[in-house]
């Protein structure tokens, strides 16, 4: 979940990043966990990704997994590398959240390939291990791991964070490039892994009136009933996050009836569910900020709400009070335009669906 500033201030008091010591343009986070995977493969070969490496390699924790919203690309002084050395140990930061630890992975994969470097190697071993370690015997992933309190040990398809595990372990399984290096046990250990997740997908897959519904952001790691999060984020249909669950049942090869069942399911809700003939108006507000009001429109494309009552099925918003509202009208300017309230992104998941029913109907 994109809790943007947490890591960053429990690293505050250990750690001083000034921006003289990184190009500007490097200087967010999210431009790591995006850039990273971007970088050209002669990249990997110069001192600077190996200087980035390095960065990579002292945040690992014990756990084998990462902290998130670190900006692996900054430039530590040494008296920083000794700060960050002695978080080490501090192993409830470790998570799977907002990109964090799959990009590492990936990003030392490609510098070991480059490299040989032995280093890189053995950590991307841990990281695995890593994941390996937090999925829980139901097949699903919790936010952060080894953490046992609070709404972080939910399974969470939240920001995509389960689903980006699973393609990074298909892409491991399958021996996909950056991945070639990973021995074969591990790869074997992968694929049971994976499809672990896809029985934890089928068993959370939220059931109304005897059919197959989608998934809410978060489920209860015990009972796999939806669950609550944050105050904004409350137990529901998700239909932003359950686009890339379907999407991900689709891409399985030879589906089970199991499988296959879930997604039409998924589909059905996707088709009852989408929203048409709105669309989003932004203006200035009366205190000079830029917001947006939903409008009415003729020719648009449907939109899909991030949250369905369980009960009625009517789209709710949430201010961080956690009350229920019909209208995105009736919340705050800060969680109106903080918060992804409204997307189209099924409409990715309808038109994958039409190319899938024929691939499985040969």
């Amino acid at each position: 979940m994109k809790r943007i500033y947490l890591a960053a201030a429990l690293f505050a008091g250990a750690l001083t990043m000034t921006a003289q010591n990184a190009p500007q343009k490097d200087m967010s986070y999210k431009n790591w966990v995006k850039q990273a995977p971007k970088y050209a493969d002669d990249f990997f070969s110069t001192p600077e990704a190996i200087r980035i490496g390095d960065n990579v390699l002292l945040y690992q924790q014990t756990t084998g997994g990462w902290p998130k919203n670190i900006k692996m690309q900054v430039e530590l002084s040494a008296e920083e590398k000794a700060e960050i050395l002695k978080l080490k140990n501090r192993v409830n930061d470790s998570t799977i959240d907002n990109d964090a630890t799959i990009t590492e992975i990936h990003y030392l994969s490609r510098l070991y390939n480059a490299t040989g470097d032995e280093r890189y190697k053995q950590a991307v071993l841990d990281g695995i291990q890593y994941i390996f370690n937090a999925q829980y015997e139901n097949g699903g992933w919790p936010q952060f791991w080894p953490r046992d309190y609070g709404y972080y040990t939910h399974i969470t398809y939240n920001d995509n964070a389960m689903v980006n595990v699973m393609e990074v372990l298909r892409d491991i399984y399958e021996g996909q490039s950056p991945y070639e290096f990973v021995p074969q046990t591990i790869k074997e250990q992968a694929r049971v892994s994976f499809f672990k997740g896809v029985d934890c997908i089928l068993a959370t897959q939220i059931v109304k009136d005897g059919k197959l519904t989608v998934w809410c952001a978060q489920h209860d790691a015990k009972t796999l009933e939806p669950a609550k999060a944050r105050a904004y984020e409350l137990p529901s249909y998700s239909g932003q996050e359950s686009d890339d669950v379907a999407l991900l049942l689709m891409s399985i090869p030879n589906p089970s009836p199991e499988v296959i069942a879930s997604v039409e399911g998924a589909i059905e809700w996707f088709n009852t569910y989408k929203i048409t003939g709105l669309q989003k108006e932004y203006f200035v507000n009366e205190e000079g900020k830029r917001d947006y009001r939903m409008v009415s429109c003729d020719d648009c494309d449907p939109l899909w709400a991030r949250f369905y009552d369980l009960e009625t099925t009517e789209p709710f918003f949430s201010d961080r009070d956690g009350v229920k509202k019909s209208d995105i009208s009736e919340i705050g300017h800060e969680r109106r335009n903080g918060y992804s309230w409204y997307n189209n992104h099924g409409l990715k998941v309808l038109k994958r669906y039409e190319k899938w029913k024929k691939e499985i109907a040969k």
